[in-house]
């Protein structure tokens, strides 16, 4: 008995690997089984009994459904003969929000409102796009996943292969698109890089993975002769990839080794690497006794060929920096008499053999699916010619030569993002009109903090709308995940429209760099932070209720300072080896529960919020000065300011430490100097500079102004006591020595 088993580990985005786990009933009501792969892109019609219900597609390989992650998001949707959705489900996704915070139900009850939707008149151009419903916290996310399913069933309609024959006229019309490999770039990449992007697929079985698709094959002899070891162990961890395709073949063979391989190739030919590890061989010892390695086969639209020891070269090692040493690496090329084409997908099978004792054995298949990544393959539409007899009626090509409502058309070919932001324009501005009267208050700064009260009202005010709006209503929170995803995307294959997705986000991002090069990290952590706001206004009425403030001393906050830059770098040196695993743990930072969820989360990581909230409410901004990994992934890069704008006098420290014990933060050393790693530009300092009540300086300066007043009124003049002129030397009162009359003769 052979039965077929996906791992989840196995190649993501494949259509098969995801129906194998879910039934047709999902998408049909009634229906019991699905037919095979049609086309390409392909789709899987779905059957009850003889009849045809409609067909399954998978969101990714027909539209464009990269998430704020900047991973694709992929759903399989259900679709009649008439263009009608009929189901919608969720398969695979890295989206951090859903990972951890809101529920996957709330993301997928969203989508589903698209489920009973004619597709036909948006395909047309006759209606706009259906609007998905919008989750707070999850708008991109959301956002994606509807307008990746609805434009891929409108360009399965519009090809004529669902919903009747209205797209027929429009098919026949358009040249065929050639698909060929690219034989003309190949630079090299590391093996990270070449898993990441889907260049090395992979099949990870372990010894329970096998022990339980045994005891479910229905084999009761197979199930009596489990694999010995721990259920977590490995039993196989297989990995393949197309070696003909220029970057793969450099990378992994090496430049040598790759213009060998050309060399030998005979046209049409293709060169795989198999390489694997753990308990179990893909080669097996059949190959060594009758020159076949039979634990392995290559399958290709119903097509398949085993390779034979004439097709195969051992390899030590690959060339990829960063690849894992392997117990066993093959190079094989395919036989003459198989061709496989390398632009569509194609399987390695794997076969997994059990001894039942003696001389009997049982048997199992496990797919490797791989799927030649878009950047391989190049893409020409060559014209033909329609016979005569084959040519669309008349009335056909005249509907496939007019343009069909055009606007509606081409909003459904506008790029997701740019209609994100034109659907954006309110916030936008609100959240431009907010960053030009924070660059006006930095500006004029000197003016506002000589009046202290009205500065104190203006700073509370503006983090009030920070977090009321900016926060709460538009999830407008940066996250030290932002900073993960950036430096992935840059790793993996940078695309703007990863971050255009979020409008908020994007402005505030760039806000902050150029905040960067003049006040370091104060304008984002002291001024636009919602958790920051919310740290400092509780803190506000902590101490407007006579709440004891904690003082922390300084030799202790000296050395509890690193800790955030400890927390920054282990996330970022995490997300090297995972980002979904660091994401996960990105969970330090409290603004997905206390801003994004507005606290609607389980009572452990309301609870952390909380508790850091009320340690905030004895000493403020805890968090910002200890724990916040993206304060100190901005204090980093924040050295490199520019101009110094906040102001100190000589005797700043020495003697007077007034400025350093008032500072909110104490990030002022008693020296006098203030660390700009750790100031978040409250400007309080800056009150003091200025106020000649309570800078010992300014107090001195005041004192000696009256003094110089009181002695050039006219009272002190008509004695002669007073000076006869007053003059400024760098910046202080000097008067000259009082005249006295001459005596009278």
């Amino acid at each position: 008995m052979c039965l077929t088993y996906i791992s989840p580990a196995s190649a993501a985005g494949d259509l098969s690997t995801y129906l194998a786990k879910i039934g047709p009933a999902h998408f049909f009501p009634g229906a019991d089984r699905f037919g095979p792969p049609q086309g390409d892109p392909p789709v899987v019609p779905v059957y009850r009994g003889d009849q045809l219900q409609g067909f399954v597609f998978l969101n990714s390989d027909f539209a464009n459904s990269v998430g704020y992650s900047g991973k694709p998001i992929h759903l399989l949707a259900g679709i009649d003969p008439k263009g009608v959705v009929t189901g919608i489900k969720l398969v695979d996704h890295k989206e951090p929000i859903v990972l951890v915070g809101i529920p996957e139900a709330r993301i997928v009850a969203a989508v589903n409102v698209l489920i009973g939707k004619d597709m036909k008149p948006v395909a047309s151009g006759a209606e706009k796009p259906p609007q998905v419903d919008i989750v707070s916290g999850a708008t991109v996310t959301v956002l994606v996943m509807g307008d990746s399913i609805v434009r891929a069933a409108s360009k399965l309609i519009r090809s004529g292969r669902v919903g009747g024959g209205d797209g027929a006229a429009v098919s026949a019309a358009l040249p065929p698109v050639i698909k060929t490999l690219d034989l003309d770039h190949g630079d090299v990449r590391d093996w990270e890089t070449l898993v990441g992007d889907g260049s090395v697929r992979r099949l990870h079985l372990g010894i329970g993975d096998i022990n339980e698709a045994f005891a479910k094959s229905g084999n009761a002899a197979a199930t009596q002769y489990p694999e010995p070891g721990e259920p977590d162990e490995t039993f196989i961890d297989l990995y393949a990839a197309l070696v003909s395709a220029p970057t793969i073949g450099r990378s992994l063979l090496g430049e040598d080794g790759y213009r060998r391989l050309k060399d030998s190739l005979k046209p049409g030919q293709q060169a795989i690497i198999v390489a694997g590890n753990g308990a179990y061989s893909f080669k097996g010892s059949a190959y060594v006794r009758g020159g076949i390695f039979d634990r392995i086969e290559i399958l290709q639209e119903g097509n398949s060929t085993r390779f034979r020891d004439r097709n195969h070269t051992r390899l030590g090692a690959l060339e990829a920096a960063g690849s894992p040493d392997f117990r066993e690496i093959g190079l094989f090329v395919t036989p003459p008499e198989f061709t496989l084409d390398p632009t569509q997908p194609w399987q390695i099978q794997l076969l997994v053999q059990r001894s039942l004792g003696g001389r009997d054995k049982a048997f199992l298949t496990f797919d490797l699916s791989y799927t030649l990544p878009d950047s391989y393959i190049r893409r020409e539409q060559r014209a033909v010619t329609v016979p005569e007899s084959a040519a669309p009626p008349p009335s056909q090509a005249k509907a496939a030569a007019a343009p069909a409502a055009p606007a509606a058309a081409e909003d459904a070919d506008e790029p997701l993002w740019m209609r994100i932001w034109r659907s954006s324009t309110v916030s936008i501005g609100i959240t431009a009109f907010m960053l030009a009267a924070l660059t006006g208050i930095f500006f004029f700064q000197n003016l506002l903090v000589r009046r202290p009260v009205f500065y104190t009202w203006v700073r509370r005010g503006y983090l009030a709308i920070v977090l009321v709006w900016l926060g709460w209503y538009a999830n407008a929170q940066l996250s030290v995940v932002n900073v993960v995803t950036f430096t992935n995307a840059l790793v993996t294959g940078f695309r703007w429209e990863f971050f255009l997705a979020a409008p908020l986000i994007f402005i505030l991002w760039a806000a902050t760099a150029g905040g960067l090069l003049f006040w370091g990290r104060g304008p984002f952590c002291g001024w636009l932070c919602p958790f920051g706001a919310l740290q400092e206004l509780t803190n506000t009425v902590a101490k407007w209720l006579k709440v004891p403030q904690i003082t922390v001393p300084w030799g202790l906050h000296e050395r509890l300072w690193p800790i955030k830059y400890i927390i920054f770098l282990g996330l970022f040196g995490l997300s090297l080896y995972s980002v979904d695993m660091a994401e996960r743990f990105a969970e330090v930072e409290p603004f997905k529960t206390a801003i994004i969820l507005k606290f609607s989360r389980s009572w452990p990581f309301v609870a952390y919020a909380v508790g850091l909230l009320v340690i905030g409410l004895f000493i403020e901004r805890f968090f910002c000065r200890y724990l916040c990994p993206l304060g100190a992934a901005l204090a980093i890069p924040g050295r490199i300011r520019t101009f110094e704008w906040l102001r100190r006098w000589e005797e700043c420290g020495s003697p007077c430490q007034r400025c350093s014990k008032e500072c909110p933060v104490q990030s002022i050393h008693p020296e006098g100097h203030i660390n700009v790693n750790e100031c978040i530009y409250c400007m309080h300092c800056q009150e003091l500079y200025y106020d000649d009540h309570r800078c010992p300086h300014m107090i001195q300066v005041r004192l000696k102004r009256e003094k110089f007043a009181a002695m050039s009124s006219p009272a002190m003049r008509s004695s002669g006591k007073g000076p006869a002129t007053v003059i400024t030397a760098g910046g202080k009162p000097v008067s000259a020595p009082p005249t006295t009359s001459p005596p009278p003769n």
